[in-house]
């Protein structure tokens, strides 16, 4: 049975690593930063033509938005692993099965985690202290958008299985039609309809509707051991066990993770709609560098995984040099491009000069040392992809959010300012970092022997 389509693939067993990761994690990273502009131009549009309330009421609910999928977009880094692991190791059948169960598992995620945000939204953000003229604006954004997770997850979990292969171009190209339509059904609905951020919410769910059905018909398309058939799709218990190893792990440490978010989201929002909408525009623009070093972790699962799959242990330390290389490069270069240029980037999203001044408060912080943030999570990436997640779920629980959730409870209250709150997420970056190195030591030599 042929299990590789060639003009895709990419052969993660042989030869020099650094030049394949790029490879990789290039197509990964645009479009990471295309989905990241489109969703940029919801909070644009509405600071525009709405206001700092409407700007603020986009931006308030994405650490609770992340609290709610986290647990479902974990499995879907499981799927990634199990597939990548099938494929490396060259069995047909066992990756058919990883797939269809994984398509599955993201149909059922999807609308269990739509009908649970649509229903608590307003308790939610009335739980994080949102300011009262925000609340009713970010409820209605909020329970749009989560109409749209069924079709989130499937793209998401059919992007992870193209990944698992190598395949990073096919999804770059599903982003770029559907974050098109997006811009301009947000200016649609927003200019020329005055939806508002009810507007922005239901352009952000028709372009994720779009992207779901070209990654679905992509599959269906393949041909090979990936090729996806609509009535073979059934839960292979075995498979779900293997994914929820390493996808519940990483999807509880997700939760984990926004839960502290969630805490620091709600203390900015405790210094009021101005502060708010500065966080907003500071973390969008932050989120380029995020997910560009993001795509080195995905490509340090997935090669890891496949050599694992494949017994070709030696290469484990191979991978992890460069992909730890490149992210530290890609995180360094582009925080220090942020810092340069942040204050023409704040004025594309808001001409009120105290947002911008609050904006800048936060990435004078962030970018510089937010390079620690990409090597943590790389770091993950190489444990997960030798099947341990449980390990990295742990440390970056006790390293990263017991430690904010510290420091925000006791430290912030004795100087509480926003350098003081800020200044967690570098703090908690690198202790996390060291640990997770450690932890990646241990368990290749336990493992592997190498």
């Amino acid at each position: 049975m042929r299990l590789r389509n060639k003009h895709y693939e990419i052969d993660m067993l042989n030869g020099p690593v650094m030049p394949k990761l790029l490879s990789f994690a290039l197509p990964l990273m645009l479009s990471s930063m295309l989905q990241l502009t489109f969703n940029a131009a919801d909070v644009i549009v509405v600071g525009r033509f709405e206001g700092d309330a409407a700007l603020a009421a986009v931006g308030a609910p994405g650490p609770l938005i992340n609290l709610l999928v986290n647990l479902f977009l974990g499995l879907s880094v499981g799927a990634n692993v199990v597939v990548a692991q099938c494929r490396g190791a060259g069995d047909y059948q066992q990756t058919r099965d990883a797939v269809h169960t994984s398509v599955a598992m993201s149909l059922i995620s999807g609308v269990l985690v739509g009908v649970v945000g649509f229903i608590l939204a307003g308790t939610f953000l009335g739980l994080m202290n949102t300011p009262g003229e925000v609340l009713p604006l970010a409820t209605a954004y909020m329970r749009i958008y989560f109409l749209g997770m069924p079709a989130n997850m499937l793209y998401n979990f059919g992007a992870a299985i193209l990944r698992a292969v190598g395949d990073t171009r096919r999804p770059l190209a599903y982003l770029t039609i559907a974050g098109v339509a997006n811009v301009l059904l947000n200016l649609l609905f927003v200019i020329a309809f005055g939806m508002g951020v009810s507007g922005v919410a239901l352009a952000t769910i028709i372009s994720q509707i779009i992207s779901a059905v070209l990654v679905l018909l992509c599959l269906m398309r393949s041909d090979g051991a990936i090729k996806l058939e609509l009535r073979k799709l059934r839960l292979d218990m075995a498979k779900v066990g293997q994914i929820a190893k390493v996808g519940l792990p990483a999807g509880l440490q997700g939760i984990v993770f926004s839960i502290s978010n969630v805490l620091i989201q709600s203390t900015v929002n405790s210094f009021g709609k101005t502060v708010v909408a500065g966080n907003t525009t500071a973390s969008n623009l932050e989120g380029y560098i995020y997910v560009a070093m993001n795509s080195i972790y995905q490509g340090a699962i997935t090669f890891t995984g496949q050599n694992v799959g494949a017994r070709r242990y030696e290469r484990i330390a191979r991978v992890a040099r460069d992909s730890l290389m490149a992210v530290f490069a890609i995180g360094a270069v582009m925080g220090g491009l942020l810092m340069l240029f942040k204050g023409t980037l704040f004025h594309i999203y808001t001409d009120d000069d105290a947002v911008v001044a609050a904006a800048g408060m936060r990435t004078g912080i962030i970018a510089p040392t937010y390079f620690m943030c990409g090597m943590m999570d790389t770091a993950v990436g190489l444990l997960r992809g030798m099947g341990s997640s449980v390990m990295p779920m742990v440390v970056s629980i006790v390293g990263v959010c017991v430690l904010r959730v510290i420091w925000i409870l006791g430290i912030f209250p004795l100087n509480p300012t926003l350098t003081m709150l800020y200044v967690s997420y570098p703090i908690s970056w690198t202790i996390t970092f060291i640990v997770h190195m450690v932890c990646y030591f241990r368990v290749k030599k336990k493992k592997y022997g190498v």
